[in-house]
Protein backbone atom coordinates (compact mmCIF):
# COMPACT_ATOMS: atom_id res chain seq x y z
CA UNK A 1 0.00 0.00 0.00
CA UNK A 2 1.32 3.11 -1.02
CA UNK A 3 -1.02 6.54 -0.49
CA UNK A 4 0.45 10.10 -1.91
CA UNK A 5 -1.34 13.28 -0.41
CA UNK A 6 -0.86 16.64 -1.36
CA UNK A 7 -2.51 19.49 0.71
CA UNK A 8 -2.42 22.76 -1.12
CA UNK A 9 -3.38 26.22 -0.51
CA UNK A 10 -2.23 29.49 0.54
CA UNK A 11 0.09 30.14 3.07
CA UNK A 12 -1.72 31.09 6.67
CA UNK A 13 -4.50 28.04 5.69
CA UNK A 14 -2.37 25.90 8.32
CA UNK A 15 -1.44 23.28 5.05
CA UNK A 16 2.33 22.55 5.92
CA UNK A 17 0.64 22.08 9.88
CA UNK A 18 -2.00 19.83 8.34
CA UNK A 19 0.72 17.23 6.53
CA UNK A 20 2.86 17.21 9.64
CA UNK A 21 0.02 15.86 11.76
CA UNK A 22 -1.13 13.74 8.92
CA UNK A 23 2.28 12.23 8.49
CA UNK A 24 2.71 11.86 12.09
CA UNK A 25 -0.63 10.11 13.03
CA UNK A 26 0.46 7.50 9.94
CA UNK A 27 3.61 6.92 12.17
CA UNK A 28 1.63 6.61 15.07
CA UNK A 29 -0.68 4.04 13.05
CA UNK A 30 2.28 1.77 12.23
CA UNK A 31 3.18 3.01 8.33
CA UNK A 32 6.33 4.57 7.07
CA UNK A 33 5.51 8.13 6.19
CA UNK A 34 7.79 11.00 4.59
CA UNK A 35 6.25 14.33 4.41
CA UNK A 36 7.53 17.61 2.54
CA UNK A 37 6.56 21.29 2.45
CA UNK A 38 6.85 24.35 0.14
CA UNK A 39 5.46 27.65 0.24
CA UNK A 40 6.41 31.53 -1.00
CA UNK A 41 8.89 33.66 0.70
CA UNK A 42 5.68 35.28 2.14
CA UNK A 43 4.15 34.33 5.15
CA UNK A 44 0.78 34.52 4.04
CA UNK A 45 -1.04 34.61 0.99
CA UNK A 46 1.69 32.96 -0.92
CA UNK A 47 1.31 29.51 -2.10
CA UNK A 48 1.78 26.55 -0.20
CA UNK A 49 1.97 22.87 0.02
CA UNK A 50 2.60 19.53 2.08
CA UNK A 51 2.68 16.52 0.63
CA UNK A 52 2.38 13.55 2.14
CA UNK A 53 3.41 9.90 1.07
CA UNK A 54 1.91 7.10 3.85
CA UNK A 55 3.03 3.32 2.68
CA UNK A 56 3.47 -0.58 4.79
CA UNK A 57 7.31 -0.27 3.39
CA UNK A 58 10.06 1.86 2.75
CA UNK A 59 9.51 5.13 1.17
CA UNK A 60 12.37 5.80 -1.73
CA UNK A 61 11.59 8.41 -3.24
CA UNK A 62 10.04 11.50 -0.63
CA UNK A 63 7.92 13.72 -3.45
CA UNK A 64 4.23 12.89 -4.40
CA UNK A 65 4.22 12.05 -8.49
CA UNK A 66 0.85 11.42 -9.12
CA UNK A 67 -1.66 12.47 -5.92
CA UNK A 68 -4.24 9.62 -4.49
CA UNK A 69 -5.46 12.58 -3.04
CA UNK A 70 -5.36 16.17 -3.21
CA UNK A 71 -6.97 18.83 -0.92
CA UNK A 72 -6.98 21.95 -2.43
CA UNK A 73 -8.13 24.80 -0.13
CA UNK A 74 -7.91 27.68 -2.72
CA UNK A 75 -8.74 27.96 -6.29
CA UNK A 76 -4.62 28.72 -7.08
CA UNK A 77 -3.89 25.83 -5.33
CA UNK A 78 -6.47 23.56 -7.64
CA UNK A 79 -5.75 24.94 -10.90
CA UNK A 80 -2.19 24.49 -10.05
CA UNK A 81 -2.01 21.01 -8.95
CA UNK A 82 -5.08 19.09 -10.65
CA UNK A 83 -3.19 17.83 -13.33
CA UNK A 84 -1.02 15.79 -10.54
CA UNK A 85 -4.02 13.51 -9.58
CA UNK A 86 -4.46 9.83 -10.39
CA UNK A 87 -7.20 8.81 -11.94
CA UNK A 88 -10.16 8.13 -10.48
CA UNK A 89 -8.23 9.99 -6.69
CA UNK A 90 -9.75 11.67 -4.77
CA UNK A 91 -10.09 15.43 -4.81
CA UNK A 92 -11.33 16.93 -1.67
CA UNK A 93 -12.09 20.84 -2.00
CA UNK A 94 -12.86 23.89 -0.11
CA UNK A 95 -15.76 25.45 -1.76
CA UNK A 96 -15.62 28.22 0.93
CA UNK A 97 -12.21 29.25 -1.61
CA UNK A 98 -12.69 27.17 -4.45
CA UNK A 99 -15.09 28.29 -7.04
CA UNK A 100 -14.53 26.35 -10.38
CA UNK A 101 -14.69 22.63 -9.69
CA UNK A 102 -12.37 20.80 -12.70
CA UNK A 103 -14.46 18.40 -14.70
CA UNK A 104 -12.30 15.30 -14.09
CA UNK A 105 -12.31 11.72 -13.46
CA UNK A 106 -12.31 11.82 -9.73
CA UNK A 107 -14.28 10.96 -6.39
CA UNK A 108 -15.10 14.60 -5.75
CA UNK A 109 -16.04 16.10 -2.38
CA UNK A 110 -16.94 19.72 -2.25
CA UNK A 111 -17.55 21.60 1.66
CA UNK A 112 -17.16 25.16 2.73
CA UNK A 113 -14.41 23.93 5.59
CA UNK A 114 -13.15 27.66 5.91
CA UNK A 115 -17.03 29.04 6.84
CA UNK A 116 -17.42 25.90 8.82
CA UNK A 117 -14.92 26.98 10.20
CA UNK A 118 -15.33 30.75 10.72
CA UNK A 119 -18.89 29.62 12.29
CA UNK A 120 -17.46 27.43 14.65
CA UNK A 121 -14.35 29.14 15.83
CA UNK A 122 -14.42 32.98 14.61
CA UNK A 123 -11.23 31.73 11.96
CA UNK A 124 -10.75 30.32 9.13
CA UNK A 125 -7.35 29.01 10.56
CA UNK A 126 -9.46 25.80 12.04
CA UNK A 127 -10.19 24.65 8.44
CA UNK A 128 -7.00 22.64 8.09
CA UNK A 129 -8.10 19.83 11.14
CA UNK A 130 -11.82 20.14 9.92
CA UNK A 131 -10.51 18.73 6.70
CA UNK A 132 -7.71 16.15 8.07
CA UNK A 133 -10.72 14.87 10.23
CA UNK A 134 -13.06 14.67 6.94
CA UNK A 135 -10.09 13.04 4.81
CA UNK A 136 -9.75 10.17 7.57
CA UNK A 137 -13.04 9.88 7.53
CA UNK A 138 -13.65 9.27 3.96
CA UNK A 139 -10.22 7.63 3.33
CA UNK A 140 -10.41 5.32 5.71
CA UNK A 141 -6.58 5.86 5.42
CA UNK A 142 -5.60 6.90 9.42
CA UNK A 143 -7.99 6.26 12.31
CA UNK A 144 -9.24 9.20 15.13
CA UNK A 145 -7.08 7.98 17.66
CA UNK A 146 -3.93 8.82 16.02
CA UNK A 147 -4.91 11.91 14.49
CA UNK A 148 -5.66 13.13 17.81
CA UNK A 149 -2.54 11.70 19.55
CA UNK A 150 -0.93 13.46 16.89
CA UNK A 151 -2.44 17.01 17.38
CA UNK A 152 -1.87 16.41 20.98
CA UNK A 153 1.99 16.55 20.47
CA UNK A 154 2.14 18.68 17.52
CA UNK A 155 -0.21 21.97 18.53
CA UNK A 156 0.74 24.19 21.07
CA UNK A 157 -1.66 23.59 24.49
CA UNK A 158 -3.26 26.74 23.89
CA UNK A 159 -4.68 25.57 20.59
CA UNK A 160 -5.39 21.94 21.43
CA UNK A 161 -8.70 21.72 22.52
CA UNK A 162 -9.78 23.90 19.67
CA UNK A 163 -8.11 21.99 17.03
CA UNK A 164 -9.54 18.44 18.45
CA UNK A 165 -12.94 19.95 18.15
CA UNK A 166 -12.66 20.76 14.67
CA UNK A 167 -10.89 17.27 13.94
CA UNK A 168 -14.76 16.30 15.72
CA UNK A 169 -16.59 18.64 12.91
CA UNK A 170 -14.21 17.00 10.05
CA UNK A 171 -15.75 13.66 11.37
CA UNK A 172 -18.68 13.90 11.63
CA UNK A 173 -19.67 15.97 7.76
Amino acid sequence: MRVEVRIAGLGGQGVVLAGQILGKAAVIEGFNAVQTQSYGAEARGSAAKSEVIISDRHVWYPYVRKCDVLVALSQEALNKYVKDMKENGILIIDSTHVKEPPKINAKIFSVEFSRIAKENFGAEIYANMIVLGFLAKVTKLIGRKALEKAIIESVPEKFRELDLKALEIGFSL
